[in-house]
């Protein structure tokens, strides 16, 4: 479903994939080569949503923000695992979101980070760049590997461009 409100509609980049049954409305901007998967949710209706280039939103994931005060922004090359929750927060770029992790208001991932799955960023965290950030509530237990950076973070995204084209055909 892709919907406008209150006059806003989403925009789309070059070489996106939508699954038929993602949720996409309001004012959701996204780059090129982006997915959205299968039941996922982005609610662009109370506050702005921008995601950059090579973006994969994966199956169950939500994306929203907080009316009047929180959008969400995402930058490039980013993974939002399964059942993740991305709520008005900031992604910087080269960032993998882990599956059935939360990510609160007025947070700020900074790039090549990587949230842990299951990690709870409690409001306004700050992760600096090139750490990983796991726990409830999450806390950083270690800097990336440049090896960890390029084997998971570029791979997934890499290999959800390479999935979503299947879907094209």
């Amino acid at each position: 479903m892709i919907k406008t409100i209150n006059g806003k509609s989403p925009q789309f980049g070059d070489d996106c994939f939508i699954a038929e049954n993602a949720t996409i409305v309001g004012e959701v901007t996204m780059g090129d080569q982006c997915s959205i998967w299968y039941n996922a949710v982005l609610r662009g209706d109370v506050h702005f949503i921008k995601m950059g280039n090579k973006v994969n939103v994966q199956d169950g994931a939500i994306v929203h923000c907080t009316y009047q005060k929180s959008p969400t922004t995402i930058g490039n090359n980013v993974s939002i695992g399964h059942n993740a929750i991305v709520h008005g927060c900031t992604l910087k770029d080269n960032v993998l979101v882990g599956m059935g992790s939360i990510i609160m208001d007025d947070c700020i991932v900074e790039s090549n980070s990587i949230i842990a799955a299951g990690a709870v960023v409690t409001k306004g965290t700050h992760v600096p760049a090139g750490s990983i950030f796991a726990g409830t509530p999450a806390k950083k237990i270690k800097d990336i590997s440049p090896e960890l950076s390029s084997g998971e973070i570029d791979r997934i995204a890499n290999n959800y461009v390479m999935y979503s084209s299947w879907f094209k055909e």
